[in-house]
């Protein structure tokens, strides 16, 4: 059952799970708590969510093939800069009533959604690509 929330294996997939697991928690709170505040808050946190699991990926991928090798303080660096990122992103979209739109609000939600549809889904049945591969294990599901 922790499967569906909690990281399971070291691969860059999980990493992005650790990301997006409590933002999407948070997001729930939020929505309920402040949706009146911020009536753009789903479509914002949607896009915020996506950039910050976009980063993920791309400056890993990039400073690892640039190296040929991973170093794990810099791969930790990488989470933070991604958090960093999301929230920044986040804050800018909020403060200016960017998104606002009813429909946006449906597509954050929809997104939101199918996102957390999916980093259960793939906990499960990964595709057997690169983003979903333990570089430990070489395994691609739960060891």
């Amino acid at each position: 059952m922790a499967a569906w929330f909690s990281a399971v294996n070291e691969s860059t997939w999980e990493h992005m799970k650790l990301l997006f697991v409590p933002l999407f928690l948070f997001s729930v709170i939020q929505v309920c708590l402040m949706g009146r505040n911020y009536p753009n808050l789903p479509a914002v946190r949607a896009v915020s969510a996506l950039a910050g699991l976009l980063l993920i990926p791309v400056l890993f991928y990039t400073y690892t093939g640039a190296l040929g090798y991973h170093i794990v303080w810099a791969d930790i660096a990488i989470f933070f800069l991604a958090d960093l990122g999301a929230f920044a992103l986040d804050f800018w979209l909020l403060s200016r009533g960017k998104l606002s739109s009813r429909w946006m609000q449906l597509l954050g939600l929809a997104a939101l959604w199918g996102l957390a549809f999916c980093f259960v889904w793939c906990t499960f049945r990964p595709p057997h690509l690169p983003l979903w591969q333990d570089p430990v294990t070489g395994m691609y599901s739960i060891p």
